[in-house]
């Protein structure tokens, strides 16, 4: 079916992802542009405006009748919920006052610089609440020991994204399985969402380099040059109600209760369980555990847990969108034989060992036009996976690899924009200017890219 739809279609095939990419670029509005990529899509197939309309609004409406498309939205609407209870119960208060009566263990710059890198580490539910964390701890310290507000503000930024996407268990996490639960819906590749991304996670290498490349910045002793400073926000959070546990209670439910429910699900087996089935239960899991140590321990009025689950879903709806238009925009492209084109196209004019890092610098290129790595993923995992898919038997092991440039070279591309929200988080948190941090930040940046990349290619080579 694919190679007559590809020899349908051809060149044509490429129009909608392109659409899509170039639309985002311009108007940085990534569900409208994923929309129209769509639409653009079953003109093609359709001949006409009308039947486009019907088909684009019908493959949309039948992607919830798959059992794991929903449970994957749920989970990502919740994820929301979570962060929603941690702030409103005092648990990111009580995470700032845990290390506010720390400050005594902090004694030279070196050990100031450390305690925003694992606060990076420790806070991989969501990135800007990672930032503005450990920016809001932080600067104080950091102050008082002669670094830049330039430097923090790269060590908040550099242990934002790149840490977030290193853990499948947060709103990053449910984006990426569902991208690539989708690929596997369409029988593009074969496989288990949570087990092909969590081998994919071992190729992203722009993480690892980003976070040690920060580390070796601490240790070495590396000052960043300190540009003109700004009056930051005042991000002082009140004191007397924190309670550290308040955000250690959902998180550790949360990553419990995937194993757990792994283990049911695979029958007692881990490696057999439903991933999209054990997050979308682990998640609603998390709520109830967390909402009843709430009440137990008063963190919360108990007529305000269910108004606060609800907020935190509601800032998660554009999440959602993003992930419908994403999942009907890889069926289109399988409906076209986009990526079986592209495999052949780029099979006859590259190797394919260069594949992944071809990938990894498109979403670069993309996400820092953009300023967004969630709309990267979401108009290059189709074509990634189902690109490497069509490489051939003997190319398998490219798959991941793949699906790791992608979020690789979508996290780089963020972490460098300008106009990512991270970074202008990172930069506001640290109490420096927003051109200076990204001046400062991005020869490091340039560097774990390159790195990066040389990876891809290695691997590529090793894997293809």
């Amino acid at each position: 079916m694919q190679e007559t739809l590809t020899e349908s279609y051809g060149i044509y095939s490429l129009l909608p992802p392109l659409v899509a990419i170039v639309l985002a670029i311009i108007s940085r509005n990534v569900i409208v542009s994923l929309f129209i990529g769509v639409l653009s899509g079953y003109l093609i197939i359709d001949h006409g405006i009308l039947p486009a309309l019907l088909d684009t609004a019908r493959g949309i409406l039948a992607l919830f009748e798959k059992g794991w498309v929903v449970k994957t939205l749920i989970f990502a609407i919740f994820v929301g919920s979570i962060i929603e209870l941690i702030q409103r119960s005092g648990g990111v208060e009580g995470f700032v006052e845990f290390l506010q009566r720390r400050k005594k263990l902090i004694t030279t710059k070196k050990e100031a610089e450390l305690l925003p890198f694992f606060v990076g580490l420790a806070i991989f539910i969501e990135s800007s609440i990672t930032s503005l964390i450990a920016g809001t701890v932080s600067r104080p310290l950091t102050d008082r020991f002669g670094t830049s507000r330039e430097k923090l503000a790269y060590i908040c930024d550099s242990t934002a994204a790149p840490v977030c996407t290193m853990f499948p268990l947060n709103a990053w996490g449910a984006l990426l399985l569902g991208l690539i639960g989708s690929q596997i819906e369409a029988g593009v590749i074969q496989g288990e969402p949570l087990k092909l991304l969590g081998s994919a996670l071992l190729f992203n290498f722009y993480a690892f380099f980003s976070i040690l490349l920060v580390l070796y910045t601490i240790l070495k002793g590396i000052d960043f040059p300190a540009y003109t400073r700004i009056d930051p926000p005042d991000f002082r959070l009140p004191k007397g109600r924190g309670d550290i546990y308040a955000l250690v209670v959902p998180i550790a439910s949360l990553l419990i209760l995937v194993f757990v429910f792994l283990y049911i699900t695979g029958g007692g087996n881990m490696l057999e369980g439903s991933g999209s089935t054990s997050v979308f239960a682990a998640v609603l899991g998390s709520i109830v555990i967390s909402s009843l140590y709430y009440l137990l321990r008063g963190s919360m009025p108990p007529g305000d847990i269910v108004p606060a689950i609800f907020r935190g879903a509601k800032t998660m709806i554009p999440i959602a969108a993003i992930l419908i238009f994403a999942f009907a925009i890889g069926d289109v492209t399988v409906k076209m034989g986009t990526g079986t084109y592209m495999a052949h196209f780029a099979h006859a004019i590259l190797h394919p060992a260069l594949l992944p890092a071809g990938i990894f610098l498109l979403s670069a290129v993309i996400a820092f036009s953009t300023g967004t790595s969630w709309g990267t993923f979401s108009i290059m995992m189709p074509i990634a996976i189902t690109m490497a898919a069509g490489m051939g038997a003997d190319t398998a092991g490219l798959t991941p690899l793949a699906i790791a440039a992608v979020v690789s070279g979508g996290v780089f591309g963020d972490h460098a924009s300008p106009i990512s929200d991270t970074t202008i988080i990172s930069a506001m948190a640290a109490g420096c200017d927003l051109i200076a941090h990204v001046k400062t930040q991005l020869p490091w940046a340039l560097l774990a890219a390159l790195l990066s990349l040389l990876s891809f290619l290695l691997f590529g080579f090793i894997m293809a």
